[in-house]
């Protein structure tokens, strides 16, 4: 398991080993010891699963009260994932990175609490699992538009498909001054 080089602060791409052979492929999904070396310490309490068609955009999404961490990796097919650091006093705060994963290369995304989330589907269909640090709470799960022109975020499709809650997200100005993060309680 080794970082790969990333331009926000404290999210960390991971690439680990895939061992392909006529028979198909294994590869490690988890191991703690070795993410706690790249300096991931959170307790994940939940496994989650997704399965979407191609286009389909899902985010930006973040949860306040004691926030939550996400450890994040396609399982089949391919997304393009895309982190916003939320952290007030963060140098890059409201700037976003975008990361192509797949079921091939071997990479997963590691987000601290304080990143919104959200990834859109490249691939016919798209498997993504995702640790998370605390238990999913609708009263606490939040989001902002996913084409906010503040933001930018530079999807690589014009007419994705969205749920309507998404499409009816508030900008990130509506946002912005709510947020509770800041690079103490996140930092890596």
């Amino acid at each position: 398991m080794r970082r790969l080089e990333t331009q926000l602060p404290d999210i960390l791409l991971i690439e680990q080993p895939v061992f392909v052979d006529e028979r198909g492929f294994f590869q490690e999904t988890y191991r703690e010891n070795a993410l706690s070396e790249l300096g991931v310490d959170d307790h994940f309490v939940q496994d989650n699963h997704s399965r979407s068609t191609r286009g389909v955009l899902r985010g930006m999404h973040y949860s306040v009260g004691a926030g939550q961490a996400k450890l994040v990796r396609c399982a089949r097919g391919r997304i393009h994932d895309v982190a916003v650091d939320l952290r007030r006093d963060s140098p890059a705060f409201g700037r976003w990175e975008a990361f192509d994963l797949d079921d091939a290369n071997g990479r997963m995304l590691y987000l601290p609490i304080g990143f919104a989330h959200g990834f859109l589907v490249l691939s016919d269909v798209a498997d993504v699992t995702y640790k998370c640090s605390s238990y999913y709470d609708g009263e606490l799960e939040r989001g902002f538009a996913y084409d906010d022109p503040d933001v930018g975020i530079e999807w690589p499709v014009d007419d994705p498909v969205v749920s309507d809650r998404d499409r009816a997200a508030p900008s990130f100005a509506e946002i912005r001054e709510e947020l509770p993060f800041t690079l103490g309680a996140a930092t890596r």
